[in-house]
Formats: C-alpha cells, structure tokens, sequence
C-alpha cells in the first residue's frame, strides 16, 4: 500500500466518522416523528379507512407499524414515510382516509398536519 493509498484511506475514515453521527440523529428524528404520527393515529378517535373498510385508531397504528417495517427501503424521510407509506394501499393503490366527526380527508394531509404539529413543538 502506497503512502497516497493510506492518506486516502484515512480521508475516507475521517469523513466517515464526522457523517456517521449526523446520520445517526437524522434517523432516530425521522423514527421519532414516525413514532409520533402512529401514537397520535391509534390515541385518536377518528376513523381509519383502508380499501373502504373502517378501522380504529389501534389497528391504523398497527398496520402502518407493519408497512413502516416491511417498507424501509421506500422511503428516507418523514415526508417519504406519509407520501408512499402511510397514505395509500400498496396493495390497490387506493388513497387512505381519516374521518374526525363529520370530516373526512386523504391520510396523506392528515399526516402532514400531525406532522408539523409535532415539528413546531
């Protein structure tokens, strides 16, 4: 190995290690904000609607926690998370809806609105 060889190697080593911590907090901030949308979905009382059919707010949670893990590799933000995850059947491609009282609206804005409820606090 030739001296430029190890000076690279080291550069890499370096870089890696000053980005590895900004990752990490980036990560555990998009998993905190997730965390947050499925706690606020399953301690709501709306209504949950996936494929026409109605669901509470615990079973919302838990079938998003289910496309959260099987679904990774899809998104890497937030924002990615409730645009392909959270906002329509993967399955049917059918946009998800929420119903609060009378009003009812795509999860996606639902979602987005939580979302930067949560940012602003």
């Amino acid at each position: 190995m030739t001296r430029f060889d190890r000076s690279f190697l080291q550069t890499i080593a370096a870089a890696a290690i000053l980005v590895c911590p900004a990752v990490f907090a980036a990560e555990h901030a998009m998993d905190a904000e997730i965390d947050f949308l499925l706690v606020t979905v399953a301690e709501s009382d709306c209504v949950f609607i996936r494929n026409g059919k109605e669901h509470a707010g615990p079973a919302a949670r838990d079938h998003l926690q289910m496309k959260r893990e099987r679904g990774k590799k899809y998104y890497e933000t937030t924002e990615e998370f409730i645009e392909r995850i959270a906002s329509k059947s993967s399955w049917s491609g059918k946009p998800y809806r929420i119903r609060c009282g009378d009003a009812e609206e795509d999860a996606g804005a639902w979602f987005t609105r939580a979302l930067e409820s949560f940012r602003k606090q």
